[in-house]
């Protein structure tokens, strides 16, 4: 696919670092200004409610959404932050992986402001938005490069390690579901609605994690390899033979430790392996209270600081793409290609990874 626009004639401008970041790549529709560290503005459109009764995203739907929306969230969030494009040093905006529809909105609102006010556009990865989140807080400038990054989401699950200079390199992924999306087809099982993620965690909150022994999958030769699908079916297996008498709670509760183990254990096996003393944890998963109450006092016990980014940055937001790109410029690396792409890799790979 040709790229949708090229940058503004007119460089990067030196005499803001305000960042205007426009993030469309799913289902949200978001907007946000930045100041460095600072956010000044986060607005975000949530489509919940368009897609609950289809038990998950319908991307036609979604593309359909932001075109109604996308303009709407732009201006509210450069009002909130009081800020003209004039004051801007340049627009931010993701390029994939997401939904390509939904990723093309949000690339002609970038492009067309950008010719409009005269404004480079910075073509940003989204999973590396979702990397440097934790980052975003003024009060985390003492947390660098190099640490290991954990991205769980409802459509990632890998883990990186974020080297100085703006270098990643992927340890090891999913090799089927993700941990998000398993959570919400799970949901969806147990009667929960869509998104199921955040109800799982608050059934499971009162519920016994080892009330049920599911399973937690391993990849033949590849240790930092993960898989959910089995476990998916391992509770529908188990509804189907009497397990919904047990309390939902804990049906919630034992589901919920099955993809926390899994993602804990190669989370501090990235650490162990790379020496890294720092891990950093992203995307919708990441405001798992379960999983934020595990990481934080098992890594804290391996001597390994842990950073969360705030709840408010957890799931997909503009404020992160901002951020991506701001260090980049920072940094004099260009933007990515401004093309949709639904598929984008995160740096190299190490040998048996796979996205």
């Amino acid at each position: 696919m040709p790229a949708l626009c090229t940058a503004a004639k007119s460089g990067f401008n030196e005499a803001s670092m305000k960042l205007l970041g426009i993030e469309t790549s799913c289902d949200d529709t978001a907007a946000a200004v930045i100041d460095g560290r600072v956010i000044l503005s986060s607005v975000v459109a949530s489509q919940d409610a368009l897609h609950a009764g289809y038990g998950g995203i319908v991307p036609e739907l979604a593309a359909r959404r932001h075109l109604e929306t996308v303009s709407e969230v732009i201006v509210r969030a450069l009002s909130d932050a009081g800020v003209e494009t004039a004051g801007l040093g340049a627009i931010a905006v993701t390029c994939g992986p997401g939904l390509v529809g939904s990723l093309l909105v949000g690339m002609a609102a970038a492009c067309g402001l950008g010719a409009r006010a005269g404004l480079p556009v910075h073509g940003v990865n989204h999973l590396e938005g979702h990397v440097l989140s934790p980052l975003l807080d003024e009060s985390a400038g003492g947390f660098v490069p190099p640490f290991v990054s954990m991205v769980v989401s409802g459509g990632h699950s890998a883990v990186y390690l974020v080297e100085e200079g703006g270098r990643y390199r992927e340890l090891g992924a999913t090799r089927d579901d993700s941990a998000g999306e398993a959570f919400d087809k799970a949901a969806k099982m147990l009667g929960l609605g869509y998104p199921g993620g955040r109800k799982i965690d608050e059934l499971g909150a009162s519920g016994d994690p080892a009330a049920i022994r599911f399973p937690r999958a391993r990849v033949r030769g590849d240790r930092m390899a993960m898989s959910f699908s089995g476990l998916k079916t391992s509770l529908w297996e188990r509804l189907g033979s009497g397990a919904d008498e047990l309390p939902l709670a804990d049906l919630c509760a034992s589901f919920q430790e099955a993809v926390v183990d899994q993602l804990l254990d190669r989370a501090l096996e990235a650490c162990r392996l790379t020496g890294t003393r720092r891990l950093a944890v992203s995307g919708g998963v990441s405001a798992n209270s379960r999983l934020r109450a595990r990481t934080m006092a098992e890594a804290g016990g391996l001597g390994i600081e842990a950073l969360f980014p705030p709840m408010s940055l957890c799931t997909d937001n503009a404020a992160m793409i901002a951020f991506a790109a701001a260090e980049a410029i920072s940094a004099g690396r260009p933007g990515l290609p401004l093309q949709a792409r639904s598929r984008m890799p995160l740096g190299t790979r190490d040998q048996g990874s796979e996205a």
